[in-house]
Order: structure tokens, then C-alpha cells, then sequence
């Protein structure tokens, strides 16, 4: 399910250039220009090493600072493969929460970062400098369907260590810690369960992949005493 994901994922990504996007949001208004944004972040990935360029040649075409960060925030916040992840090992309702999610954050985000005018914070050279638009690659159906196919069996061979990491992980946790020590932390009768589980995540700097089957086990054991009190 992964690879298909991915692979569908990567279909969407030959249409999603960063050409495109900066064309499609230039000229948007505040809220419409945000959610155009946010919603191009999904399918274009996002790296640190990529992160620098497109951020100068969005404010080079004129696009605000606040729609340009609703894409810099969607693009990586919103992945892939934990969407895949998620819709796979818990349904289609929780990928929908997370991605949608995503979106909301990217969109806030923005529309703040754009109302606190911070535009003179920037760096006197970002507005300099001249990026060039390399003149986009036209693709035929066979050259998608076959760039598609490398992404989907990189990105799942790449993923797949950690997820085999996350399920022996996950699995030790369910095999040696007790249902209640878990449901105890993060259990609905806590109320700070969710803040304490933020402070956690921030701190763990780990991939999605292998995160997602840990989480699962939580939850099991939160479903099995759900199930002990019924």
C-alpha cells in the first residue's frame, strides 16, 4: 500500500512543479493565496537543501511572505509516506485528520507570519538576487508513469528499515510495559496527555516511518482497556 501510495503521490508531483506553484500563487489575495499555497505544499517535497532557493525565487516573482510560508510549512509538515502510513494502519478518517491538519497549520501560519509585515526582516539580498527558471522539462505519460515507479521503489526502500525498526520497537513496548503504565500517561483521564506527548515528539528527532508503528501500540493498549471496562 505504501509503494501505491507513493506511486500515486509521485504521478501528482510531474504536474506540481516549482515553476508552476510560484505561478499559481502569485497574485493571490491574502486567505485565497494561503490555502492555494498550502494545498501545492502536499504533493512537492521539501528538503533543507531546497528550502533557501524556492523561498528567494518565491519573494523574486513577488509572491507575499505569508503565502510563502503557508508552502514552506505544508510541503515538509505534510508527508507522504506517514499519510500512506496512517491511512493503512488506521483507516482513511485519521490520514484525513492528519493531512487536513497540516493544511490548517500551514494556512494560520501564514496568514499570521503575512499580518505581522515582517517583510523588512528579510535580508536586504534575498530581493537581489536573480534566480533563473530553467525552462521545464515537458514529460510525456511514459516518462511520469516511469519517474513514478523510481519514486515509489526508493522512497519504500528507503522507508523500510525505519518501519521495521518502528513495529520491533512498538513490539517490545507491547510485549514488557503494562496496559496501564501506558494508558496512565496517555490515557483520556490525564489532561495534560496530549502536551506531555508534544514535548516528547519535539524532542525525538526520528522519522515518520518509524514512528507511526510505535504510536500504534498506545493505542492498542488504549483500545484493550476501553474493551477491560465495557
Amino acid at each position: 500500500m505504501l509503494a501505491v501510495i507513493v506511486f500515486g503521490v509521485a504521478i501528482i508531483r510531474t504536474f506540481s512543479t516549482p515553476q508552476k506553484v510560484k505561478r499559481w500563487v502569485a497574485g493571490r489575495t491574502e486567505g485565497v493565496g494561503n490555502i492555494i499555497a498550502a494545498i501545492l505544499g502536499i504533493p512537492t517535497p521539501l528538503c533543507s537543501c531546497s528550502a533557501v532557493p524556492l523561498f528567494i525565487g518565491f519573494i523574486e516573482s513577488g509572491v507575499p511572505l505569508g503565502i510563502t510560508f503557508s508552502f514552506l510549512i505544508a510541503s515538509p509538515l505534510i508527508n507522504e509516506v506517514a499519510a500512506s502510513m496512517l491511512f493503512a494502519m488506521f483507516g482513511w478518517q485519521i490520514a484525513l485528520i492528519y493531512i487536513v491538519s497540516g493544511i490548517i497549520i500551514a494556512i494560520t501560519a501564514g496568514i499570521l507570519i503575512g499580518r505581522l509585515h515582517l517583510e523588512s526582516e528579510v535580508e536586504e539580498f534575498v530581493y537581489k538576487v536573480k534566480l533563473h527558471d530553467f525552462k521545464e522539462k515537458s514529460m510525456t505519460w511514459k516518462d511520469r508513469l516511469i519517474f513514478a515507479k523510481n519514486e515509489s521503489r526508493d522512497i519504500t526502500l528507503k522507508v523500510l528499515p525505519y518501519i521495521l525498526i518502528g513495529i520491533a520497537i512498538g513490539a517490545v513496548i507491547h510485549g514488557y510495559s503494562p496496559a496501564d503504565f501506558l494508558v496512565n500517561i496517555a490515557g483520556k483521564n490525564n489532561p495534560l496527555a496530549v502536551p506531555i506527548a508534544v514535548l516528547i515528539g519535539i524532542s525525538l528527532y526520528s522519522n515518520a516511518a518509524g514512528m507511526i508503528p510505535i504510536m500504534e501500540v498506545p493505542l492498542q493498549c488504549q483500545i484493550a482497556n476501553i474493551k477491560k471496562v465495557q
